[in-house]
């Protein structure tokens, strides 16, 4: 059998009682007959589709007071093509992005080319998902053919194995609250849709260090196609806009292999106009000679505001000492020390270029083609206020007065050298600090970047998320800052790596900034997971050792798996072929036809009793007050 997408078997349904009109003696789909039909309007296939509750629902918009069936969208469920014709398997049917009408992946060109416009990358994130045989993984569910099952991907799930961290070690969680920390662990575009009915609107800060699709060696898929990596990119990126709130930004680290079309897309999602500004961040200090052109050193950091308008401020840096001995207070101004600055400014304003008189007796005018920053009347006041500096000797052209306890800090450049934010190894140093020396995780950032960017973009009690966490450098920042903060993460290493780290802030390390910021532990977070759905079937499988065990496993998934819609069973079982491949071949195989992205139970199941059955009683609770259904919500 050929498991349909929930749309097409409405589709069969309906079709099926025109008797053999549309559908043959074996149940296939006459699909040059449907298409052939709808195209001449024909009434009563029409009548019949549109009284077709999920059809009409998906299909009819109603426009100035009339009903409009989007027939073309509705021809693409019969259109489509038939088969994947790669080595992932001849079992599926092919959806992707195309350029000049072929599949990305068939092509050398390769171009930014949604085929439709709600596409959604399936591909994971993890090395586990890579097909062996090609570069990548790369499903894709469609709005116009998979409607149904996009819109239960992105349900929120039910969270289990819920705990609790402070200051007192671990406990079972059963209740949240706003001010409580949350990581969770679990795909990032599901966990995303999970939080977003709590946190829409916000969350102060986004920061993101992504997959840079550089097919360097860890653990992360770093090796999409650049449409793929795009795409991947998208649907990330849209509900982080989602999240964040009316005066937040978002700030995504990269490299150049993708970030002028990284930039292209988030202009799309973002507006262009929100695009705040581009930093270099001098990664790396020391050339590496081997290299035959150039030696890179930077990373780029792209910001955005959700509202860019001319009033968008970020925060200040900290004035450094140094910066501070420059203010002096050579007249003993009772408003302490100050620094002089220019008083004239340029256009020139006609009201504003006139003479002033010094107190020495002299005449001075603003410079040709400028004037004073002030009116008459306001400058006469502020020389009456000793705000205006003459010299020592009154006789020097008139400055004006700026008083350090007025300044806020510094305005941030664009250029972030490693003397002042770190590099790369001052970041596995830290790591390695936390771990007794050992190398745990190949790719984190320095806290002290971290920190400026935190700086910049949030105040104190603001929530900062991250959901490519890592080795949680932004968590661990975020707490010492005293930050809120939301963590999302798939990879295993969240259990060895991420919540110790964090574990080990809260009792107080003294790594990274803490000296700087004075940190002396505490702080709290809470962790859970995605209740994963067809997990057990897939471990069965990467346990199975011979071939009786496989199709064993096999026979226990026809019963309850879920299997991705496009896979047609029949044509699996009754290839002949199939006995000629090696175990490795048929196992891999029987992983890649489980629906990966229903791995997990979405949380309105979560009274069936065969979910309810599976969850501990304080997990149960735990999902009542996170999502809102219970007492403690």
């Amino acid at each position: 059998m050929q498991v349909e997408s929930k749309v097409m078997e409405q589709v069969k349904s309906v079709l099926s009682g025109f008797g053999n009109k549309y559908i043959n003696s074996n149940g296939a789909l006459k699909r040059n007959k449907v298409i052939e039909d709808l195209d001449h309007y024909d009434r009563n296939l029409m009548t019949a589709l549109l009284a077709n509750p999920q059809i009409h629902d998906q299909y009819t918009e109603k426009v100035a007071d009339t009903e409009i069936f989007k027939l073309n969208q509705f021809l693409d469920v019969f259109e489509y093509k038939e088969f994947w014709e790669d080595s992932f398997t001849k079992y599926a049917n092919r959806i992707g992005l195309t350029t000049d009408g072929k599949f990305i992946s068939d092509s050398d060109d390769v171009v930014l080319d949604f085929p439709y416009k709600d596409t959604v990358l399936k591909a994971g994130m993890s090395k586990e998902d890579v097909d062996k045989d090609v570069s990548v993984d790369e499903p894709f569910l469609n709005e116009t053919l998979a409607h149904s099952e996009i819109s239960e991907l992105f349900e929120p799930k039910v969270l289990i194995n819920a705990k609790r961290y402070d200051k007192d070690g671990e406990h079972k969680a059963t209740d949240f609250n706003n001010d409580d920390n949350l990581i969770l662990k679990g795909n990032n575009l599901i966990a995303l849709n999970s939080i977003k009915k709590r946190y829409a609107g916000k969350i102060k800060q986004i920061f993101l260090d992504p997959p840079y699709n550089t097919t360097k060696d860890f653990d992360y898929n770093d090796n999409f196609t650049h449409a793929s990596w795009l795409t991947f990119m998208k649907s990330r990126l849209e509900i982080a806009w989602e999240l964040l709130s009316s005066n937040g930004t978002i700030w995504i680290s990269i490299d150049d292999n993708e970030s002028h079309y990284l930039k292209v897309l988030a202009d799309s999602i973002f507006g262009r106009e929100n695009f705040i500004d581009e930093v270099v961040w001098q990664r790396a200090y020391a050339p590496i000679n081997l290299k035959k052109t150039f030696s890179k050193s930077h990373d780029y950091i792209q910001v955005y505001a959700k509202n860019n308008s001319s009033e968008k401020e970020l925060n200040r840096l900290p004035r450094s000492t140094e910066a501070n001995s420059r203010y002096k207070n050579p007249d003993n101004d009772p408003r302490g020390p100050w620094q002089s600055d220019n008083l004239s400014v340029g256009p020139a304003v006609q009201d504003n270029v006139y003479e002033i008189i010094t107190p020495s007796g002299r005449k001075v005018t603003p410079p040709d083609g400028r004037s004073w920053l002030y009116s008459k009347d306001k400058l006469q006041q502020m020389i009456a206020e000793n705000k205006i500096w003459f010299g020592k000797d009154g006789n020097n052209v008139p400055r004006l007065k700026r008083y350090l306890s007025d300044v806020k800090g510094v305005v941030a450049q664009t250029l972030w050298t490693y003397q002042e934010v770190g590099h790369n190894q001052d970041a596995k140093r830290e790591i390695k600090k936390l771990f007794a020396g050992k190398d745990v995780f190949g790719t984190p950032k320095p806290e002290k970047l971290l920190q400026r960017i935190i700086t910049l973009g949030s105040n104190e009690n603001d929530l900062v998320l991250d959901f490519f966490m890592g080795s949680a450098t932004t968590q661990a920042v975020a707490m010492k800052m005293h930050r809120r903060f939301i963590g999302i993460e798939q990879m295993d290493y969240i259990n060895t790596v991420s919540v110790p780290r964090l574990q080990k802030v809260i009792d107080g390390e003294q790594g990274g900034i803490s000296k700087n910021v004075n940190w002396q532990g505490g702080g709290s977070f809470v962790y859970a997971e995605l209740m994963e759905k067809n997990m057990g079937y897939l471990k069965d499988l990467e346990k199975a050792t011979t071939i009786d065990e496989l199709n064993s496993v096999y026979q226990r998934m026809k019963q309850g798996a879920d299997y991705d819609f496009r896979i047609d069973l029949n044509k699996y079982e009754n290839d002949p072929e199939r006995k000629n491949m090696s175990f490795e071949e048929q196992r891999e195989l029987l992983i890649k036809m489980l629906n990966k992205n229903q791995l997990y139970f979405n949380e309105n199941n979560i009274d069936d009793a065969d979910v309810r059955d599976l969850l501990s009683d304080s997990d149960y609770q735990f999902n009542k007050s996170f999502y809102g259904k219970g007492n403690n919500a």
